[in-house]
């Protein structure tokens, strides 16, 4: 019996790299290729330098910024919440103070995390940990029986990161860029996304409105049960999606992806060349290709070491979902004044406050020229919450027998369609500026003016 050499077991896979149409070889070469590229999502942009000790990464985590000064607010802000409850404006302002040092170390970890693993895997971690406290908060307010909470939170949540931080990324970025790329193709897909989930918003809004009760008595079953059939489809997109992002299409939302323009600076005024400098014709000081080498091979020395980010990840986490809690609670007290609404609350305040460390982060890092990860944190956010905690919370309401739909506020979806084909239209080009930056922060300014003075519709579906 003749002992097959290994040499020959290895030869197809091999060739299936190198040619195109090898007969008996597609079957390797197609999972070599989506290996490949489900790889290439965690290869950083540049070089990464040694990472630091234990210590250096406690030195750089409490030198991070002067923002940590305001950490002194977390324990008091604790303690207000307990010791004197009905001081809500006390409890409200502490805990805002607390969560911004929090923010910010959030933005330096995520900085670190996508050294080593890439903007976009990176966006996505942040993106899945800035939701974890909104969802839990709907989930309480879900037990509550509190639907319109819910349903204007989850509708704030998207607003807030496709106007406000994703053009506060592109202000910030603009200001330091005269014209910042990212990836267009995946950029389009991602809008894509947002509008079926428009569509499965207004749909049933138009379905209340064209059938009377007349015509169909059992209209409001109807919607509930529509409701949760289109639930588990988007819950099918949101799993198809990951499976596309993280694996079969995984270059196409990589760092180095072909499609990405590369950000240009401002055009820095000339400077006369002294003697013995490289000038031009001109005579002004010319940057020779070799400095441009250098300063694209430049590698990028972490601050601290993969363990420390991940813990610091963890830890400022959880912080960050008590704080937040106790200043929610807070502004329970602060609207039963009268002065502010409930809709102004869920659309605008709680999406702000939830959402800050998302926020921090995706500005902090579109001033670094990482505009992927501010994307994959701002649009990647509101994609994960239109497909995914929408239709997860549609769903639980099924199984614990609350009558959630897919039915918003009518003013509420409404705006949220406007504002995906706003954003849409200022991506399309795969090009930045601080212009497009400003024209979505206007956009939700003026939207956070009209719902404060909108008085909200009462749900026709009760607990």
């Amino acid at each position: 019996m003749t002992e097959v050499p290994t040499r020959t077991s290895l030869r197809p896979r091999r060739t299936a790299t190198t040619s195109s149409n090898a007969e008996g070889t597609g079957g390797s070469r197609t999972r070599f290729s989506l290996s490949r590229a489900a790889t290439s999502m965690f290869k950083p942009e540049k070089k990464v330098g040694k990472a630091p000790g234990v210590l250096a990464s406690i030195r750089s985590i409490i030198m991070a910024s002067w923002l940590n000064l305001l950490l002194v607010f977390i324990p008091i802000s604790w303690a207000f919440n307990f010791a004197a409850k009905d001081q809500h404006t006390l409890v409200f302002v502490f805990s805002f103070l607390a969560i911004i040092p929090l923010a910010k170390l959030l933005a330096f970890a995520t900085d670190e995390l996508s050294m080593r693993v890439g903007q976009t895997l990176a966006g996505l971690l942040n993106a899945t940990l800035g939701n974890a406290y909104p969802t839990h908060i709907q989930i309480i307010a879900l037990t509550q029986c509190q639907l319109s909470v819910v349903q204007s939170s989850l509708i704030g949540s998207i607003l807030s990161n496709l106007l406000l931080v994703l053009g506060m990324c592109f202000f910030a970025g603009g200001v330091k860029f005269s014209e910042q790329g990212f990836g267009a193709s995946a950029t389009q897909l991602n809008s894509s996304l947002l509008t079926i989930s428009v569509i499965a918003v207004l749909l049933p809004t138009a379905f209340r409105f064209s059938v009377t009760a007349q015509s169909d008595p059992d209209s409001m079953n109807d919607i509930l049960k529509a409701s949760h059939g289109v639930a588990l489809i988007l819950l099918f997109i949101y799993g198809s999606y990951l499976f596309f992002q993280l694996y079969s299409h995984a270059t196409l939302y990589g760092d180095q992806s072909g499609d990405v323009i590369k950000s240009t600076k401002y055009t820095p005024r000339p400077k006369k060349a002294k003697h013995g400098e490289p000038a031009d014709a001109n005579g002004n000081l010319a940057i020779t290709d070799a400095e441009n080498a250098q300063e694209e091979e430049e590698e990028e020395v972490p601050q601290l070491s993969l363990y420390m980010t991940l813990g610091l990840l963890a830890v400022v986490t959880v912080i960050v979902a008590v704080t937040a809690e106790w200043l929610v609670d807070s502004i329970d007290g602060l609207t039963s004044t009268g002065k502010i609404s409930k809709e102004f609350v869920g659309i605008i305040l709680l999406p702000i406050v939830g959402n800050a460390a998302e926020h921090v982060t995706a500005v902090s890092v579109s001033v670094k020229d990482k505009l992927t990860l501010s994307l994959g944190v701002a649009v990647g956010s509101s994609i994960q919450i239109a497909l995914f905690v929408i239709p997860f919370i549609v769903t639980l309401a099924w199984i614990m027998g609350k009558p959630l739909t897919l039915m918003f506020d009518p003013f509420e979806s409404v705006a949220l369609f406007l504002a995906v084909i706003t954003v849409n239209y200022v991506v399309q080009d795969g090009k930045s500026n601080w212009l497009e930056g400003m024209i979505l922060m206007c956009l939700y300014i003026i939207l956070a003016t009209t719902f404060f003075f909108y008085p909200g519709q009462t749900s026709p579906f009760t607990c």
